[in-house]
């Protein structure tokens, strides 16, 4: 049975029935705070079945999420658009600044007598989406979205004020780059158990300079021990063995996980119909792909969600979704052989090999697609 699309559906009437109306900047909502939705990955990937999802469009901004990127020329050179209404408002808000600046330091050199207007070239989202794509200037300065997420998994900026023993009276500021996706990877191998396997993306001091604040803005992982069936188990499935037969050596030579790693995500706001189906795929992926860079069994996924909100223009599209009968779950094959995953353990650099072809969802059966509006 497909728990996670009944858990799923059950969260949007649980927001419908008991939701309250709000307007929020970007439109009307009903809304519920504080739920949550655990899924054993062992029932299968989780990929809503009652709407047909993108997947590969999930998992191109997963891997840009990795890369440590933050300009959309990535996403839109591989067919993914989720962030082009975002960089097309912060484009749109930057250049009407630069001509208020330009107002004052140039006068009347941007000044149209015929309109009483000041003028700036600009451009259709459609346009602006078509130059980061053909515009390589272009996208490098229009294109970036400021300290999101992957700036926050790769190169958090943790500032330390030292003043040096020689120059009591001067002081300077040394900026430490931390890769928190790096130091994860390294902890979960010489320190499994740890309380403190945790990635963070709500970086209080650069908030103001994002485009759009981390909206999941930090996840935490937990490892456990398997035991010797769930291991025989394992084993079993590679090479059919009476259990009487297996041996724990025989298990370590043929390099069967010993754990099982199981990932939590926190979100501050959930756009339910379009946001937390994503989520849950992409953070699924990123379980499956910690779990093959430190040979551990992708175990449980758990979302907690704060602010949990339907958009009034999307209720239609969800009364609809609300009929379906879920599909049982697909299956998810990685392309890359274990040898990669563990030389990627050693070395992020090697994420640029990975795209969005190195992962295929299998026996994935779903309902047509629900088009839903985004709201920026």
């Amino acid at each position: 049975m497909n728990k996670l699309d009944l858990d799923y559906q059950n969260l949007l009437e649980d927001i419908l029935e008991n939701g309250i109306k709000k307007e929020t900047r970007n439109g009307g909502t009903i809304s519920v705070f504080g739920r949550h939705i655990r899924h054993k990955m062992s029932d299968g990937f989780p990929l809503l079945t009652t709407k047909k999802m993108p997947f590969k469009t999930i998992t191109t901004e997963l891997l840009w999420f990795l890369r440590g990127d933050t300009n959309i020329k990535f996403l839109v050179n591989n067919g993914c658009h989720i962030w082009d209404g975002d960089a097309y408002q912060s484009y749109c808000k930057r250049y009407w600044e630069l001509g208020e600046i330009a107002k004052i330091e140039y006068g009347s050199s941007y000044y149209n007598h015929e309109t009483n207007e000041y003028e700036f070239e600009t451009y259709s989202k459609e346009e602006f989406v078509d130059y980061i794509k053909t515009n390589d200037a272009f996208a490098k300065k229009w294109g970036e979205l400021g300290p999101v997420y992957g700036k926050q998994w790769r190169n958090w900026a943790g500032k330390r004020l030292y003043t040096p023993h020689t120059k009591a009276d001067e002081s300077f500021i040394e900026i430490k780059i931390i890769d928190q996706i790096a130091n994860l990877i390294q902890d979960l191998k010489t320190n499994p158990d740890s309380r403190r396997l945790m990635v963070n993306a709500w970086n209080v001091g650069e908030i103001d300079e994002m485009t759009l604040p981390p909206c999941h803005y930090g996840f935490q992982v937990y490892t456990r021990e398997l035991s010797f069936e769930e291991r025989f188990n394992l084993y079993n499935q590679i090479e059919k063995i009476h259990f009487e037969e297996c041996t724990m050596s025989m298990l370590d030579t043929k390099n069967i996980p010993t754990r099982a790693i199981s990932l939590m995500y926190n979100a501050r706001s959930q756009d339910v119909p379009l946001g937390t189906p994503f989520n849950l795929a992409s953070y699924g992926l990123l379980l499956e792909i910690i779990g093959k860079m430190v040979n551990m069994v992708p175990d449980e996924l758990i979302t907690n969600m704060g602010d949990c909100h339907i958009y009034l223009n999307q209720v239609d599209g969800i009364k609809e979704q609300l009929t379906r009968e879920p599909y049982p779950l697909p299956t998810l094959k990685h392309m890359k052989t274990d040898e990669f995953y563990k030389a990627l353990s050693e070395d992020l650099t090697l994420l640029t090999h990975l795209d969005n072809t190195d992962f295929k969802v299998e026996n994935y059966q779903s309902h047509p697609t629900i088009k839903l509006p985004l709201s920026n």
